[in-house]
C-alpha cells in the first residue's frame, strides 16, 4: 500500500469514528499530520479515543506509533508547523530523555478538533526512576518537588513520558506498580494529598486494578494537575463493568471502530481525576504495533 493510500485509509477510519460519536471532523486538520508522519503508518499502532462527560463528545483523539529509526518526531512537528519553535524547556525534553534511556517507540497524539498536541517516548524495558526523571535538565521542577509524595505512594519508575506542546505539560506514566499501590488506603491517601475527590465503590475498585498510573505536571507550579488510573488493555470489553456510565454512541464507537486484527476490540480504559471529579477515556486499538503485540501477549497470554 502506498503512503498516500495509507494516509487515506487512516483518515477514513478517524472520520468514520468521529461521525459515529458525533464529533466534528476536519480533513484539513488531520491529513497534514498523517502525511508528515506517513512513512510510519504501514506498521503503526493506532488508538482512537474519546472521553465521557460531554454528550456528544466534543473531541476524538488519535494516537499513532512512530518508530525510533525514522526522523526525530519533534523536528518533524516543528518543520511542518504543528509545534512552534521556542526556547521553552518542553522543546528539549525529548532529547534529554533519549540521552538517558533507549526509547523503544514514539507516539504522536492529535485531536480531530484541536489538531497536533503531544509526543510520547515509550521505554517499557528501561524505566526511569523518579530520581533520574527529576535530574533531566528540561524536566519540570514539579517532579523533584513531588518525589516524596510519589515514593510514599509506591510510584517509583516511569515507562513512558508524554509532552503536551500546546498546554506545556508533561505526563509521567508510572509502571511496574507494586501490590502496595493497589491497596485501598494507599489510593485514598494519594487522592487526599493531591486535593482530589475521594473515589468510592466502583471508582476505587477500578483504580486498584491499575496497570499504569500517570500524573500531569507543568513547568508553572508544583501542583499535580491530574492523575489517571489505567488497568491493562482488555479484549473482553464490558461497558457494564466500568465505574462511569457511558453514552450509547460511545459504546457504539468502541465496538464498531475499524480494526486490522480479528476478534473483539482491544480497549484501553482510563479513569482521569481532576478537582472537578472523574471521567473515563476509552480507546479501542485500530491497529496494533509489533511492540504492543509483544506487550499484550505478555500481559494476556493471547496472540493479536
Amino acid at each position: 500500500m502506498s503512503q498516500a493510500t495509507e494516509v487515506e485509509d487512516v483518515y477514513s477510519a478517524i472520520e468514520e469514528s468521529a461521525q459515529r460519536v458525533g464529533a466534528p471532523c476536519s480533513r484539513e486538520k488531520i491529513v497534514p499530520i498523517l502525511t508528515a508522519y506517513g512513512d510510519a503508518l504501514a506498521d503503526a499502532g493506532i488508538v482512537l479515543s474519546v472521553s465521557t462527560g460531554e454528550h456528544p463528545p466534543a473531541e476524538l483523539d488519535y494516537t499513532i506509533t512512530v518508530p525510533t529509526q525514522g526522523p526525530d518526531p519533534y523536528a518533524t512537528a516543528v518543520e511542518h508547523g504543528f509545534v512552534a519553535r521556542t526556547d521553552h524547556p518542553a522543546a528539549t525534553l525529548l532529547s534529554d530523555i533519549r540521552e538517558q534511556v533507549p526509547v523503544s517507540e514514539y507516539f504522536i497524539d492529535g485531536g480531530v478538533v484541536a489538531g497536533f498536541s503531544k509526543i510520547y517516548a515509550h521505554f517499557p524495558f528501561d524505566p526511569l526512576t523518579v530520581e533520574r526523571l527529576a535530574a533531566l535538565p528540561s524536566m519540570p521542577r514539579a517532579v523533584a518537588e513531588n518525589a516524596d509524595l510519589f515514593a510514599r505512594h509506591h510510584l517509583h519508575q516511569a515507562a513512558m513520558i508524554g509532552i503536551d506542546y500546546r498546554r506545556r505539560t508533561v505526563n509521567l506514566y508510572f509502571a511496574g506498580l507494586p501490590a502496595e499501590f493497589g491497596e485501598a488506603e494507599n489510593i485514598l491517601s494519594l487522592q487526599r494529598e493531591l486535593g482530589l475527590p475521594r473515589p468510592d465503590g466502583e471508582l476505587l475498585e477500578f483504580a486498584r486494578k491499575s496497570f499504569r498510573v500517570y500524573v500531569t505536571l507543568s513547568w508553572d507550579s508544583a501542583q499535580v494537575k491530574r492523575i489517571c488510573y489505567a488497568p491493562a488493555p482488555v479484549r473482553d470489553w464490558d461497558p457494564t463493568a466500568l465505574p462511569v456510565r457511558i453514552e450509547p454512541e460511545i459504546e457504539k464507537f468502541v465496538r464498531g471502530a475499524r480494526r486490522t486484527y480479528g476478534g473483539d476490540p482491544i480497549v484501553i480504559a482510563a479513569c482521569k481525576w481532576t478537582p472537578d471529579g472523574a471521567y473515563l477515556n476509552l480507546g479501542p486499538y485500530t491497529r496494533v504495533s509489533p511492540l504492543m503485540r509483544t506487550l499484550l501477549r505478555n500481559l494476556t497470554g493471547q496472540e493479536v
